[in-house]
């Protein structure tokens, strides 16, 4: 099966150009799954790498918008807990220099509002929200480009050859690739959603995109859904037969 025509022409689409043009960076909903004629899977297979790559464009460009606010808000925040700061120190240094009186009120006044700027970055995760939309963005777009350049080996595969199998075998493996890049991109974002839930519930801020695709291991000798021997149990041997008289 020849696949020169699977590599997209021309720029990349951003989820924002032909056909796109309506959309909006909104809520993280599905697309529907692009039904055609299997008859011409060249065709077919352009369009499934289309709507994979968009549907990571769009992930992507939603958390690139979701930090804008987040980012605004944590500098202003920061900002208003250094100003209190050093307001609450300086006041009373002016009060005791005596170049101005009665101003030491104002350094209470000053300090509770730095507290109440780095509380509410805390309460509300303005700054660890921005952190993890940076980097949910910047793991999808790294994950699309393995996928482009997975996508354009598979190409250049057919076209120099020799090619490896039959035509089915190579549709196959083709999918197996969109597969496998729609599947990181969905535990990419259930990833930053557990990390969310986790400092809401918590109040900390675990990264586990970091870790994402790593398992932990499984206890050894203890199988799925059974519990182990409980603590000071002595093992059960299993039985031997008597050796048979001679």
């Amino acid at each position: 099966m020849s696949q020169p025509e699977m590599q997209p022409e021309g720029p990349l689409q951003d989820g924002w150009g032909d056909g796109t043009a309506g959309l909006r960076p909104g809520d993280l909903t599905g697309l529907p799954f692009p039904h055609g004629d299997w008859g011409q899977p060249a065709e077919r297979l352009d369009e499934l790498y289309r709507w994979v790559e968009r549907r990571a464009l769009e992930t992507a460009a939603w958390y690139l918008a979701d930090r804008v606010w987040k980012r605004r808000t944590a500098r202003a925040l920061r900002v208003g807990a250094v100003v209190g700061v050093v307001c609450g120190a300086a006041l009373p240094l002016l009060d005791l220099t005596g170049a101005t009186g009665g101003i030491t009120p104002w350094a209470y006044l000053s300090l509770l509002l730095a507290v109440a700027c780095v509380a509410g970055d805390r309460f509300f995760g303005v700054t660890s929200g921005w952190i993890r939309d940076v980097a949910t963005a910047q793991a999808v777009q790294r994950r699309l480009q393995a996928l482009q350049f997975d996508w354009a080996t598979e190409s250049v595969r057919e076209v120099l050859g020799p090619t490896e199998g039959t035509a089915g075998e190579a549709a196959e493996r083709c999918l197996s690739v969109l597969r496998r890049f729609s599947e990181d991109v969905t535990e990419l974002v259930r990833a930053e959603t557990a990390d969310w839930m986790v400092e809401f519930r918590r109040g900390s801020t675990p990264l586990v995109i970091q870790s994402v695709g790593v398992v932990a291991p499984r206890a050894e000798g203890v199988g799925p859904g059974r519990f182990g021997p409980p603590a000071g149990a002595r093992p059960n041997m299993p039985r031997q037969r008597p050796p048979e008289a001679r």
